[in-house]
């Protein structure tokens, strides 16, 4: 062995019994750098760790200064010689092989031991920022989780993601029905007030290709990271924040960013997917108290009982297909002891049905008051329904005028369906339609008709709901089987004639649904 390589063994032996000393591994290799140093003779010696593409400053000796970070291709104006994970630079000094590779072997065993613990340390960091990222998030869903108020939701969502990703800025885009994305919420600047569906630059940035950031998406914002909120596969927003601050200023978004706000985007589709049906339920549960409500109004429009007069019998009946109907019927006493059966029947159904029903219900009381209810009468409430109405909405009236003592009967029939006369002998007359329904023109002329009641004739006014009404096989009720059933029926009291008719239909519906609302007026002679 050489003078000098016995030397630099020597050496050696004494760093590595202050290892065995119990000192820590950096600085044994602080120890082995500085024994280089002086050993080459440079003025300065540096060992660098490769990261992100650069060599960064582990450990430094020497008069000379090395910069914190370094590129590789600047590194090479110094003596460069590799070691594991890094490389080791020298300013100045010769390397002697013979001599200061015992120490050049130690160095870089001392530093792959550096590089081991530096990833000890990151693997025991990433474990416990995981730990604390995962208590945040829990935190965060329980947070956002119990606002049910869709607006205080949505800003509570950014804000958190904001707060969670420490970025300088954030937006929060609702999809919409054009498979885009609309502004909802936006904080720290201006943001697009609109990301097209088929957008390259949002699709790029949702896959994290997108260095740099699309310029008009967050004007401003150099490095931007997006994520979708997605309920069962379907889009519901996107949440989109920007510049990560850190100690070393602002820079960009990491993978493990991404995760977390991926995460965070799963906790906020289901809080906002929740927020969702609250509203809708409470929407449900108004739109519901509103139709209560016009059904109520809709009840008290037809008549609680009907009038008790000597020489007729009356009775009326009425079932709306849904909550609320466009059948209307009463019978509204005259001067001189008059009565005034009639029925009615908006095209349609449902809550517009029940306005027109209103309106009907209105024009009729007033125009009736000081007037017959004959043609000028109804063409008057034409002219009415016409104006009030929509193009494409229509009624059908069949109002009568009896007289309970002598039996006489003078009828208007607005395109309705025509009344039925059952006579006591069986046979049947009709009281046919004298013009159209009700809206259908402005200035609509009508006729009427005049018939007498005999003692035991029985007058019916009814709607189609009650002829139309339709089994499985779409074969309608129809009048013969109505007129059948008044000739079986006609001794019977008026109540159970209906309930009769009532019975018959839904049992000829064989548990089809009622497609259309029933109503039916029955008027007897004494």
């Amino acid at each position: 062995m050489t003078g000098t390589a016995a030397a630099s063994t020597a050496a050696l032996a004494g760093y590595l019994e202050l290892a065995a000393g119990g000192e820590a591994d950096r600085k044994l290799a602080q120890s082995l750098l500085d024994g280089l140093g002086r050993q080459t003779g440079a003025r300065a010696a540096a060992a660098y760790l490769k990261e992100d593409g650069t060599l960064v400053r582990e450990l430094s000796t020497g008069a000379g200064s090395f910069p914190y970070r370094i590129a590789e291709d600047e590194a090479s104006r110094f003596e460069r010689r590799p070691m594991a994970g890094g490389e080791l630079l020298l300013d100045g000094g010769t390397i002697q092989e013979e001599r200061d590779t015992p120490v050049l072997l130690a160095l870089a065993a001392a530093v792959r031991a550096l590089v081991l613990e530096k990833k000890l340390k990151r693997q025991r960091f990433e474990v416990n920022y995981r730990g604390v990222e995962l208590e945040a998030l829990y935190d965060v869903g329980l947070a956002i989780a119990s606002t049910l108020n869709l607006e205080q939701l949505s800003e509570e969502i950014l804000l958190r993601a904001v707060s969670l990703l420490d970025a300088r800025r954030g937006a929060l885009y609702a999809a919409d029905r054009d498979g885009g994305y609309r502004l909802s919420r936006i904080l720290g600047g201006e943001a697009r007030q609109r990301l097209a569906p088929d957008d390259p630059q949002v699709a790029a940035l949702l896959q994290g290709r997108t260095p740099p950031a699309p310029q008009d998406l967050m004007p401003g914002a150099e490095h931007l990271l997006a994520v979708a909120i997605e309920v069962d596969g379907d889009p519901r927003g996107l949440l989109v924040v920007g510049d990560k601050e850190s100690r070393r200023g602002v820079g960009p978004f990491g993978a493990s960013d991404r995760r977390t706000l991926s995460l965070f985007a799963n906790q906020a589709a289901i809080a906002l997917e929740n927020a969702n049906l609250h509203r809708q339920a409470l929407e449900k549960e108004r739109l519901l108290r509103e139709i209560e409500l016009a059904a109520e109004i809709q009840r008290r429009l037809l008549p609680a009982r009907l009038p008790r007069v000597e020489g007729v019998e009356l009775s009326g009946w009425n079932r709306s297909a849904r909550h609320v109907g466009g059948d209307y019927y009463d019978v509204l006493e005259l001067p001189g002891g008059r009565l005034a059966p009639l029925v009615a029947d908006v095209s349609g159904k449902g809550m517009p049905a029940a306005l027109m029903v209103s309106t009907l219900y209105s024009a009729l009381h007033l125009l009736l008051d000081g007037r017959e209810p004959g043609p000028d009468l109804v063409e008057r409430l034409n002219g009415h329904i016409f104006q009030s109405s929509a193009p494409n909405k229509f009624i059908t009236l069949l109002v009568t005028d009896v007289h309970p003592v002598s039996g006489e009967v003078r009828y208007v029939n607005a395109g309705h369906n025509p009344g039925i006369v059952l006579r006591a002998g069986g046979e049947v007359e009709e009281l046919p339609p004298g013009g159209m329904p009700l809206g259908f023109f402005r200035d609509g002329r009508y006729t009427g008709g005049e018939l007498a009641l005999a003692p035991g004739d029985l007058l019916c006014l009814f709607s189609d709901g009650i002829t139309e009404a339709a089994a499985a096989d779409d074969e309608e009720f129809g009048a013969g089987r109505l007129v059948d059933l008044l000739r079986r029926s006609a001794e019977l009291p008026l109540p159970e004639i209906i309930e009769i008719v009532d019975g018959e239909v839904t049992r000829f519906a064989d548990g089809a649904p009622q497609a259309d609302d029933q109503t039916l007026v029955l008027v007897r002679k004494r």
